[in-house]
């Protein structure tokens, strides 16, 4: 039976962790997109509205951003010239799904287990389809945000487009993080525990309520080029709030640095998914 088993192909070792992947994803298009669906249900199941919560929820955290900027500090805060709340809100959108990301990527494998356990399913798909079951929020959120930065006067420009590369750059790279964390997150539910505890730092040193490349520090501010969640947010900033080009001169090294992340993730991912594949069915 082990010999038919998917996770314990024979033919498999022979191939790279990033073979692997994606020959898993392979002919797998439309149950990834409907298991994302499910799993988004799934989510909220048994409230009475549904996977709307996860509109409401941020939306409503969106609101309280706005009264408190608009109107219960009026004329009392602006970030390089902009006001607080549309430099807060284009911080926060991208932050809601990085989050999201992060830690429902990282628990996405323990929290289908059945998937691993009872059935022969290819156990990336369970991080893909994670994944973009929060892509599908973000997607709604950035159009609400878009409607608010137009109403504002900053909307529309030809920079908008940016998000073409930046929305798919962002679902890669956070996708491509869970390879590494939820087969160790799977394995071992200190490294989930560990990812959970960061996520408060994390908000705090990614430029979020604050403008990052503003900080007057060189060896601080050069450190968050390092930082993948800030350089989205930046990007974010640049595609509706600045109407700044995706790529420049004053953010060429950030940009080397997150492909560069990139590369890094890939090869580690790949490593630690093929090396842990076999064994997760057995610690779940």
């Amino acid at each position: 039976m082990a010999e038919k088993g998917y996770f314990y192909s024979t033919k498999s070792n022979a191939k790279t962790g990033l073979g692997m992947i994606f020959e898993e994803h392979r002919g797998q298009a439309k149950k990834i997109m409907n298991l994302s669906l499910n799993n988004l249900k799934a989510t909220y199941k048994g409230a009475l509205l549904g996977p709307a919560w996860a509109i409401i929820k941020p939306s409503f955290t969106l609101f309280i951003l706005w009264f408190a900027f608009s109107v219960g500090l009026r004329g009392n805060g602006t970030v390089n010239g902009f006001p607080r709340f549309y430099f807060m809100l284009t911080g926060y959108v991208p932050w809601f799904y990085i989050s999201e990301a992060i830690l429902g990527g990282a628990r996405s494998v323990r929290n289908n287990r059945q998937y691993v356990t009872k059935l022969s399913f290819p156990m990336s798909n369970i991080m893909t389809f994670t994944n973009l079951s929060s892509m599908y929020i973000h997607m709604i959120l950035i159009v609400i945000m878009y409607v608010v930065l137009c109403f504002g006067g900053y909307c529309p420009s030809i920079y908008n487009l940016q998000i073409l590369y930046y929305l798919p750059m962002m679902f890669i790279f956070f996708w491509v993080l869970t390879w590494t964390t939820a087969p160790m997150a799977a394995f071992s539910k200190d490294f989930e525990n560990l990812v959970s505890s960061i996520m408060t730092g994390l908000f705090w040193l990614s430029g979020i309520v604050y403008d990052t490349t503003s900080v007057k520090n060189d060896v601080i501010r050069h450190v968050f080029y390092f930082n993948p969640v800030n350089y989205f947010i930046n990007g974010y900033r640049r595609t509706f709030l600045y109407g700044k080009p995706a790529f420049t001169a004053d953010n060429r090294t950030e940009t080397l640095i997150i492909f560069l992340e990139l590369l890094v993730l890939i090869l580690l991912g790949s490593f630690y998914f093929k090396r842990l594949r076999k064994l997760i069915p057995d610690v779940l």
